[in-house]
């Protein structure tokens, strides 16, 4: 099976690995951001593929989208399905 989102996600990494965000710079630039406990509060997730991570928001049962980086971890920028 070839995934055609592969290229273009690798690229992605690769820019958000380059030169990852603080806390504080990512919230500035996309909003709430969640640490990986952070996440498993407030999400149930439902997969993934880097830099992307499929979840369902606890409170409402909404569905979205957060994309993270590795280092330091940290999910920002939802986005509802």
């Amino acid at each position: 099976m070839h995934d055609q989102t592969e290229a273009i996600r690798r690229v992605e990494i690769s820019q958000l690995n380059a030169h990852p965000g603080s806390r504080e710079a990512l919230e500035a630039k996309h909003g709430e951001v969640w640490d990986t406990q952070e996440l498993q509060q407030d999400f149930a997730v439902k997969g993934f593929m880097a830099p992307y991570i499929v979840v369902e928001r606890r409170c409402d049962h909404v569905v979205g989208s957060l994309r993270f980086q590795h280092d330091h971890r940290l999910y920002f920028n939802f986005m509802e399905d």
